[in-house]
């Protein structure tokens, strides 16, 4: 006889894994750190479990992930915002971890999110160095900003660490584009989206760590993934406008920054950008419209190992 479905979801704090299966309505908690993640791995792999959920908690949650898909359990980490979704909307409101534990179970159950394989140790280095060359941007528009409206005495200091900022993240251009020239298959993937004007290193490297689906979902579901997608607000006979939202907001913010270069410097892009703006479409409407053809044309790309094609392109922009 087939063993039972079983659900677990696992709570990820700092110092706890606060741990529920469903339905059997066990639940405990375990530290977070070698011996604690050993024995939960331990207790979990006779379960077989169907299906094993943790949310993204600022990277606290990799060493459990990376322990439980070693032991060939099927592992997904969630967005936190599905999750709260789901609770409001099964009106869990009440919030603690052991609730959390049970929640994440729940969704497990009822919503079964497909299990990712787990990055190894070049691809969690290549997120890694991605995450913190974002980082250090969004600390250098920061200090740019305050810049702006600074006392003529802080300004050496902020001058300072602008500069220092700013090395760090041509450091980190460096150390990105070392990462993926020592993998042929990284290589031979950044070459074929840099085909495409406008397409940069930190975009390439972007996609290669953080959307590692791009080439194997069609152009709805890539474009709804990275959150490019417009999406209904119609009720009745009320036709709401359509709005982006959710998907991965780390990556769409890389992409419009290239969007931004490809309808410069793109002839195929410029062209499409320039109609959508003589129908009178707003600029943020166009720019997501651009930022989706480029998205779903690298996707595309990828898909069928093919170079960019500025003439196809054109005509059928």
């Amino acid at each position: 006889m087939a063993p039972p479905d079983r659900f677990v979801g696992i709570d990820v704090a700092e110092e706890w894994l606060d741990v529920a299966i469903r339905p059997d309505g066990d639940a405990w908690r375990t530290p977070n750190d070698a011996d604690g993640i050993a024995a939960l791995v331990a207790r979990l792999t006779p379960l077989a479990p169907t299906l094993v959920v943790l949310e993204a908690t600022g990277g606290f949650e990799t060493v459990a992930a990376l322990a439980l898909g070693t032991a060939q359990l099927p592992v997904a980490v969630v967005n936190p915002r599905q999750v709260r979704d789901f609770a409001r909307a099964t009106g869990q409101l009440a919030k603690t971890d052991r609730l959390d534990a049970a929640v994440l179970a729940h969704f497990a159950q009822a919503i079964r999110p497909e299990p990712r394989p787990l990055p190894d140790a070049a691809s969690r280095k290549l997120q890694a160095l991605v995450a913190r060359r974002r980082q250090l941007q969004g600390m250098l528009v920061a200090e740019r900003h305050r810049r702006q409206v600074a006392e003529e005495a802080i300004r050496p200091s902020l001058d300072e660490h602008i500069a220092w900022l700013r090395a760090r993240v041509a450091d980190l251009d460096g150390e990105l584009a070392r990462a993926l020239r020592a993998s042929p298959l990284w290589r031979a993937e950044a070459d074929l989206l840099r085909s495409v004007k406008g397409v940069g290193p930190v975009l390439a490297a972007t996609l290669i760590a953080d959307v590692p689906e791009l080439g194997t979902l069609d152009r709805h579901r890539i474009a709804a993934l990275v959150g490019v997608a417009p999406l209904a607000r119609d009720s009745g006979k009320h036709r709401g406008k359509r709005h982006v939202w959710g998907g991965r907001g780390d990556v769409r913010a890389v992409l419009y920054m290239a969007t931004l270069s490809a309808v410069r410097f793109n002839p195929a892009i410029r062209t499409f950008y320039d109609r959508l703006l003589a129908r009178g479409k707003p600029f943020k409407v166009a720019m997501t419209a651009c930022m989706r053809k480029i998205l779903v044309t690298l996707n595309a790309m990828k898909r069928d190992g093919t170079l960019w094609d500025p003439h196809h392109a054109t005509a059928t922009s």
